[in-house]
């Protein structure tokens, strides 16, 4: 903290030092009002007063849905984007890639048929075969309670045959850990505890013994001549599962909620040979061609340098994605709409880029990376957003050694009920791939990530079945547009380009050697296959 010292008091009548203070305390109001910015003053006014925010959540989670590498609906959203963007007088377009295996979610339905009747509450995972028909019935086993070595799991394996093997650990409560804090014993709460780490080592031990992972045993399920394969992927709260993706090619692979799983593995442990029948309709569409949407509102100082807005389009299919990273996409577009209203003829070029397939490995902006040397040579800045719904917390330099410098500056003039949340860390690290900002890191640009508060994002939204629309906190999400767009017309209105120099990073703790700047890494350009 800085102090700043009082001057020697002044030796003259009260009153005369009274109208000195007056006199001064006059001038500075002056001073402010001359250096009052309108802009900024426009840009929170008409985020507050004629957000479009609710209208483009509707629009992009409710109609389109999930966006799903591949899929129907993000070719959909992309489209959808563009068309938004030319609607606000904001140049658009669509902007190849890449291609990835072609794939269309139908109805999932699951029931159990025996020794009672009742429908299931799961769903099949993306890019899980379709069954044909009214399905497929059959019959459920778990894996072998003990296993000696992978011998004997391969003698035991012909009994899948016909079969939907059940492949997940039975969770010994569906209560997460938070509930049992709130109303149980201590000593009732530590013994769940002990009895769940018990069971999770003897279960990951029987796993290592049998040889397979989660990724490989679906495949020698399906070799084997299951009929399906069935698991439970829990997130640790109250009716959520993470969704992600099937191995099988022939059989279907299909998620249940930790409730009916745990019924189902009960009913079988215990003898009661209950059959089920899985309906998971889809559709190959062979490989597909793949965008990033890139709308730019261009520069009329320095066109050929850039500040860019970056988000991801896609995201898994389990919900609608909307916190992950539906959200991110709103406050970038929502700035820009508002940028353009406000700022339309920025100093610098103001461009978004809306990624592709950032979920298999920030593949959309790995490419734009790749393709676009020119600009990447020529960027100001990019602000990334994709950590929930939460209002911004946390902005780090990235291991820019001067970050401090502009990203202070930039923040300054943030209204304070804004900027007071925010915790700055400089020059911080940069990122190694957990989002899109990585990639243009790894090139050496000076690329932020805007994090935001949790709202318990990780246990009950990111990746699961519970990210919809209704986990939104609008509030927080107009405040990071308003975050947003007031950083990118100050870094484009800045006459100073920023530095690029970086920190030494520190030596890495496990290995002792000198920390290293993250490599640039080629995206996959053709995949899901």
């Amino acid at each position: 903290m800085i102090r700043l010292l009082t001057p020697p008091r002044l030796q003259c009548k009260r009153s005369t030092r009274k109208l000195f203070l007056l006199s001064l305390l006059f001038s500075a109001q002056v001073g402010l009002a001359k250096t009052k910015d309108p802009v900024l003053d426009s840009i929170v006014k008409e985020a507050t007063q004629n957000s479009q925010l609710e209208t483009l959540a509707h629009e992009l989670m409710d109609v389109i849905g999930p966006r799903l590498v591949g899929t129907p609906q993000m070719q959909q959203a992309n489209d959808w984007a563009v068309a938004k963007y030319k609607g606000w007088g904001i140049a658009a377009r669509n902007e190849k890639w890449g291609e990835w295996r072609g794939w269309q979610r139908g109805i999932s339905h699951i029931d159990m048929v025996h020794p009672r009747v009742r429908t299931l509450e799961g769903m099949q995972l993306a890019w899980s075969p379709s069954t044909k028909g009214k399905g497929v019935t059959a019959e459920t086993i778990t894996l072998p309670e003990t296993v000696t070595d992978s011998m004997a799991f391969q003698k035991w394996l012909p009994n899948v045959k016909g079969k939907f093997v059940l492949i997940s650990m039975p969770q010994p409560t569906g209560r997460p850990d938070y509930n049992w804090q709130e109303f149980a014993t201590k000593e009732s709460f530590e013994k769940m505890k002990a009895e769940r780490t018990a069971l999770t080592e003897a279960w990951r031990t029987k796993m290592a013994k049998m040889g397979y992972t989660t990724r490989t045993l679906p495949v020698a399920l399906e070799k084997a001549g299951a009929a399906g394969v069935v698991m439970s992927n829990w997130s640790n709260g109250f009716g959520v599962n993470k969704i992600f993706s099937a191995y099988t090619k022939k059989i279907p692979t299909v998620d249940l909620s930790l409730e009916d799983y745990g019924m189902v593995y009960r009913l079988t442990a215990s003898g009661q040979k209950p059959k089920i029948n899985v309906q998971a309709e889809s559709k190959e569409r062979g490989m597909v061609p793949t965008f990033n949407t890139i709308a730019e509102i261009k520069g009329t100082q320095k066109p050929d340098e850039y500040v860019i807005l970056s988000a991801h389009f896609d995201s898994w299919d389990g919900a609608t994605g909307a916190t992950d990273n539906g959200t991110g996409t709103l406050v970038m577009m929502e700035a820009m709409r508002i940028l353009k209203k406000i700022y339309p003829n920025p100093k610098r070029t103001i461009m978004v880029g809306h990624w592709g397939s950032e979920e298999q490995g920030l593949n959309g902006s790995r490419s734009f990376v790749e393709d676009h040397p020119e600009i990447v040579s020529k960027i100001q800045a990019v602000f990334n957003q994709d950590n929930g719904t939460g209002r911004v917390v946390n902005l780090g330099g990235s291991g820019f050694l001067h970050s401090y410098e502009f990203l202070n500056r930039w923040l300054a003039p943030v209204p304070t009920e804004i900027r007071s949340h925010i915790q700055t860390n400089f020059p911080g690290a940069p990122g190694g791939g957990g989002s899109d900002h990585a990639s243009f890191v790894a090139a050496g640009a000076p690329a932020f990530s805007l994090s935001s508060l949790s709202w318990s994002y990780g246990t009950y939204t990111w990746h699961t079945n519970r990210d919809t629309y209704d986990k939104i906190v609008f509030d927080d999400v107009r405040s990071n547009a308003i975050l947003t767009a007031i950083l990118a017309y100050m870094a484009s209105e800045d006459p100073t380009t920023t530095s690029r120099e970086r920190s030494v990073l520190p030596a890495n703790q496990r290995t002792g050697q000198p920390g290293t700047w993250p490599a640039q890494t080629k995206p996959t350009r053709k995949g899901g296959g």
